[in-house]
């Protein structure tokens, strides 16, 4: 599968963004789909997760209450919408596909190493 992620940009501290991962190739409506962050100088890390299908969703504490994950299914299309932006959620953002399978780890939505598929990544940039 091919994702393409689209939607960064430079918006103020507070203002609101939505990345969109726009995947071809196969479907993606049984995957579970995640995005990542890299901020400049650190480790990408998780941002969260939509699994089953979109039957579950889980966040990064760093952004719970503020990010939301969906995906359309019809459209092949998972969003992340992100509210009340910080400075600190400046990054290149990722999106990522995991086929269907078992994991060892109860929390695998967490670990890059059980993505399959790496989109290019977004940049996002939140001013002070």
């Amino acid at each position: 599968v091919q994702l393409q992620a689209s939607g960064g940009g430079l918006v103020q501290a507070g203002g609101s963004l939505r990345l969109s991962c726009a995947a071809s190739g196969r479907t993606v409506s049984g995957d579970t789909m995640g995005w990542f962050r890299q901020a400049p100088g650190k480790e990408r890390e998780f941002v969260a997760a939509s699994t089953w299908g979109g039957s579950m969703t889980y966040y990064a504490d760093s952004v719970k209450g503020r990010f939301t994950i969906s995906r359309d299914n019809a459209k092949n299309t998972v969003y992340l919408q992100m509210n009340s932006l910080k400075p600190e959620d400046t990054a290149v953002y990722y999106c990522a596909a995991k086929i269907s399978r078992i994991s060892r780890s109860p929390t695998y939505y967490r670990l890059e190493y059980e993505y399959d598929s790496w989109g290019q990544g977004t940049l996002v940039t939140v001013s002070s």
